[in-house]
């Protein structure tokens, strides 16, 4: 199941623009989802986590981290504040 993930601002600068997570045919959680991204590398970590803050959007509306993913749903993870 493959979801996009994109990223913005700061999170964005140190991660790039975004990357593919594969849920493998499960529905995760959005708090699922960056709990495994992560896990991808030390950056990963530091840059989401969710003690900064992080906001996070499900196909371009706020969602909460217990909302669950579908299959072709784009992620987005950005800081509470960000510049136009």
């Amino acid at each position: 199941m493959p979801i996009t993930i994109r990223y913005f601002a700061s999170v964005r600068e140190a991660l790039g623009e975004g990357e593919t997570f594969d849920a493998a045919g499960a529905t995760p959680t959005v708090g699922e989802v960056l709990a495994q991204l992560q896990a991808r590398s030390a950056i990963h970590a530091e840059v989401l986590d969710p003690a900064r803050g992080l906001r996070a959007a499900r196909n371009l509306a706020f969602c909460q981290p217990d909302e669950h993913v579908a299959d072709g749903d784009e992620l987005a993870f950005f800081p509470p504040v960000t510049g136009g």
